[in-house]
């Protein structure tokens, strides 16, 4: 079993900047991809970044060039580093821990969330 927990949420004006944190502690070994998801009022969870455990990394289109997902693999912890944000990037964020176990196959793990609002 694995335990995510966040930090780093809040309240910020529209250009400002934040870092998201999340922490796993419990049985994590092997080939992980971890990521940031997040959810709007009325919408979808969308994912909005991920990296893998070898450094790979994947952004959604709406944030890139201004979000920047990063790992401490020695920690276990992934950060979101949030800049230049906008009102439309208001959301709880979530993060999400895989670990795979085969080639397809992977114990998912959700993180509680953190709420970013940005204001105009």
């Amino acid at each position: 079993q694995v335990e995510l927990v966040e930090s780093g949420g809040g309240l910020v004006q529209s250009g400002g900047s934040l870092r998201l944190s999340c922490a796993a502690s419990g049985s994590i070994f092997g080939f992980n991809v971890m990521g940031w998801y997040r959810q709007a009022p009325g919408k979808e969870r969308e994912l909005v970044a991920s990296i893998s455990s070898s450094g790979s990394t994947s952004y959604g289109d709406s944030v890139k060039g201004r979000f920047t997902i990063s790992s401490d693999n020695a920690k276990n912890t992934v950060y979101l580093q949030m800049n230049s944000l906008k009102p439309e990037d208001t959301a709880v964020y979530y993060c999400n821990w895989k670990i795979y176990k085969t080639l397809g196959t992977y114990n998912n793990y959700w993180g509680q969330g953190t709420q970013v609002t940005v204001s105009s």
